[in-house]
């Protein structure tokens, strides 16, 4: 007989959740629980926002520091939205979400970086036009 089979625990109906389960298998939480975490995080993307939007037009802060603050409050919305709305965790039930999304991020950066890249080189390795033929083109 196995060690859960002879838990006296089992047979009064209440095992905790130190058992194994499947990844994937959640926990069954209320709707409540649910719409208080959505209320949540658009509480904290609405600040987020809010707050963008005040310490771009405002003196509150040095102005050349401004993009920096702005970086910093759109990393904070991006780390609000996985972790609210999409329900982006580091427990190993997730592990299949967060190596779906380190492969979009790792798509997206590839196509960033290519057409940065190709057009950086288009750039470089155009022919220049003539002064002679811009003036001709001028009326």
């Amino acid at each position: 007989m196995s060690e859960i089979d002879s838990d006296p625990r089992r047979e009064a109906g209440w095992l905790d959740n130190r058992e194994d389960h499947a990844p994937g298998d959640e926990p069954t939480e209320s709707a409540g629980h649910w719409i208080a975490n959505a209320n949540l995080g658009l509480g904290f993307s609405v600040i987020l926002t809010v707050a963008a939007f005040v310490l771009a037009n405002t003196r509150l802060i040095y102005a050349p520091s401004i993009p920096v603050a702005l970086l910093v409050l759109a990393i904070a919305q991006m780390g609000v939205h996985l972790v609210f709305f999409l329900h982006i965790t580091t427990g190993p039930d997730n592990t299949n979400n967060v190596l779906a999304l380190a492969f979009g991020i790792l798509v997206v950066f590839l196509i960033v970086t290519g057409s940065m890249w190709i057009m950086a080189h288009l750039n470089t390795n155009m022919m220049p036009m003539p002064m002679d033929q811009l003036r001709q083109m001028q009326p």
